[in-house]
């Protein structure tokens, strides 16, 4: 299992900027897919950005053109950096990776991280 340690989380202002990361215990080059979930309290953990091997970014529609995700290779890290925060980014996110071992049996290792939490103030 890949080892994911999230960091960065916090508490801000509505209108304020936050960057979080993503260390891998591995060479993150070889993930098929990395990838930030969120899960605010009652609901659903939810794809918020990803990076994926042969796929464009993605991100979903609520923080389109708000949250940019990347990576440093050489540092088996992955970023989140989020600007003009609102209340309703509140959540838990979390870190994800991605590696499909056999792809003729559609075998895949689902690494996630512990989450850190970002809470935005009105």
């Amino acid at each position: 299992q890949v080892q994911l340690v999230e960091s960065g989380g916090g508490l801000v202002q509505a209108g304020a900027s936050l960057s979080l990361s993503c260390t891998a215990s591995t060479n993150i080059v070889t993930m098929n897919a990395m990838a930030w979930y969120r899960q605010a309290p009652g609901k659903q953990r939810e794809l918020v950005a990803s990076l994926a091997r042969g796929d464009p970014t993605y991100y979903a529609d609520s923080v389109k053109a708000r949250f940019t995700i990347s990576q440093d290779n050489a540092k088996n890290t992955v970023f989140l950096h989020m600007t003009n925060l609102k209340p309703e980014d509140t959540a838990v996110y979390y870190c994800n990776a991605v590696e499909i071992l056999d792809y003729g049996l559609g075998r895949i290792r689902d690494s996630w991280g512990k989450g850190t939490l970002v809470t935005v103030s009105s």
